[in-house]
């Protein structure tokens, strides 16, 4: 609260808060019993070092994953080489690919999806040793995908070496319904079980794939998707009570990503990043993205809303995060038309960059939506908006180090630096980078100015050096912030601003 005090639960079972009264804060959770936490102190900053003594603090990211662009493609072998050496022919700094579709794709009613089956497609990616070898001999990372269910149906795949759903069904790993039988859930035009985490034997079971299947084929990460879904009436093999443990599985399942690669021996080199997570979720995940937004400007589940993500779970001990560039959710039927437009992806690359990790995301409908790779105008775009990205590099492992350390996040809402100016709390879309940098994206389409507010003292805009604010108190100003040079300002006596507008002009980006 903007008086210093924080309350957390302790409780995993369902809770709801009920923040619309200016006179109180109702809480209700499902249970006999309310668990939790109040801490005191005299910033939003130590209140959050305290929290996250609790809940765990994430450890310092690689610096690889640091230096550029996470490029998400799909499509096999040829096309992902084709459109990374496309952007490395423009002198894109890339850190690694994201191949999410390591494992086979298939059409469904959602739109381009997986083969839930964890092991490598050699039909979609044939040449997939020696096109990982060349990428690591130009210092570029392989990563994949993999989450907690497994189809029902890989027995319809053309290609496939182990049916994963019938191993871990004569074994009893999956979670069950109330008849005994694995617990099928409906996920589009086919249904998949989750592994049950309460099984010591599943629970080694599947470290052991993500052991042999993803880093056995040569994987530097993987997006660690869902873990949010488990059933209010499952059967779980501990007995425990699924209304209690379905957010705790959500914990269990980062747990059991950060127990492979520890076990690997490759705890200090491997990313694995989550959507799912609850409150001890940061101990144990190594980075987190804010879910699956509409391709849209919308404010409830668009770009806004992923500034929103971004902030928030920033004051909960979700230090490191990031966004889907872009966004991932496209509709395309009679009734609901949501298409990528160009300034919609161009504008989150903008945002993108300014934001710890820069990853892109073709999307589940990737042929409806505009991509990076559209148009010439885009890829230059998007190249030197990576190149952007890496010019802060510096800055970024410093505040990386940080938050392994304290619990701050890299991207901060203003309340953590500005807890005493009265106009900070109202602010909804800007945010700062550590306590350097102030951003303001461009969220709407056609514009191209942005209000910004700027506590007291004088500010330097990033890409023009022009002045803005007041020494004496904060200050609402409209700044010019065309596509290409987004909102962002440093104050004028910033040693990290004035090396980072140093740093753009080496490098011929102003």
């Amino acid at each position: 609260t903007s008086e210093a005090r924080s309350l957390f639960l302790e409780n995993y079972e369902y809770s709801t808060f009920d923040l619309r009264e200016e006179e109180r804060v109702q809480i209700g959770v499902f249970s006999s019993l309310i668990r939790g936490q109040i801490l005191a102190g005299d910033t939003p900053a130590q209140l959050i070092e305290q929290f996250t003594e609790y809940s765990g603090r994430m450890r310092p990211l690689p610096e690889w994953i640091l230096g550029g662009a996470v490029l998400g493609l799909q499509g096999g072998t040829n096309r992902a080489r084709r459109i990374s050496d496309e952007l490395e022919s423009l002198g894109t700094p890339i850190a690694a690919l994201w191949l999410q579709d390591w494992v086979g794709q298939r059409k469904t009613s959602f739109g381009t999806q997986l083969w839930w089956n964890w092991e490598l497609d050699w039909d979609h990616y044939p040449e997939w040793g020696s096109f990982t070898e060349a990428l690591e001999g130009k210092n570029i990372k392989v990563m994949t995908y993999i989450n907690p269910f497994l189809c029902d149906d890989v027995a319809q795949k053309k290609n496939h070496d182990r049916n994963l759903f019938d191993e871990a069904a004569r074994n009893g790993y999956l979670v069950k319904n109330p008849r005994g039988e694995p617990y099928r859930i409906t996920i589009s035009s086919f249904s998949a079980a989750l592994v049950d985490l309460t099984n010591p034997e599943a629970w080694s079971w599947i470290k052991d794939i993500i052991n042999g299947e993803l880093i056995g084929n040569g994987a530097s990460g993987w997006m660690a998707d869902f873990g949010e879904g488990l059933p209010y009436d499952a059967v779980l093999f501990s007995g425990a009570d699924p209304k209690s443990y379905h957010d705790r599985y959500a914990e269990d399942w980062a747990r059991v990503n950060r127990e492979a690669i520890g076990e690997a021996g490759r705890g200090d080199d491997i990313v694995f990043f989550n959507r799912s997570g609850y409150t001890k979720s940061p101990r144990y995940g190594t980075l987190f993205w804010v879910g699956d937004q509409l391709v849209d400007w919308d404010e409830h589940d668009g770009i806004k809303s992923a500034v929103t993500g971004l902030l928030s779970s920033g004051l909960s001990g979700y230090s490191l995060e990031h966004s889907d560039i872009g966004g991932y959710t496209a509709l395309d039927n009679p009734l609901l038309k949501y298409h990528r437009s160009k300034e919609l992806l161009l504008r989150w690359i903008e945002l993108g960059a300014f934001t710890t990790v820069f990853r892109t995301h073709e999307g589940n409908i990737p042929e409806v939506n505009h991509q990076i790779y559209s148009d010439r105008e885009t890829l230059a775009h998007f190249a030197r908006f990576a190149k952007v990205y890496a010019a802060w590099k510096p800055y970024r492992m410093e505040l990386v180090k940080e938050a392994s350390e304290t619990g701050l996040p890299v991207l901060r809402h203003l309340f953590i630096n500005h807890p005493d100016d009265p106009e900070v709390p109202g602010l909804d879309y800007q945010f700062m980078v550590g306590p350097e940098l102030m951003v303001a994206p461009v969220l709407d389409p056609g514009e191209g100015r942005v209000e910004i507010y700027l506590p007291a003292g004088t500010w330097v805009h990033l890409w023009t050096a022009e002045r803005y604010g007041s020494p004496q108190r904060g200050v609402y100003e409209t700044v010019p912030a065309p596509i290409g040079e987004p909102a962002v300002l440093y104050r004028e006596d910033s040693a990290e601003g004035t090396r980072f507008r140093e740093e753009l002009e080496l490098r011929g980006l102003l």
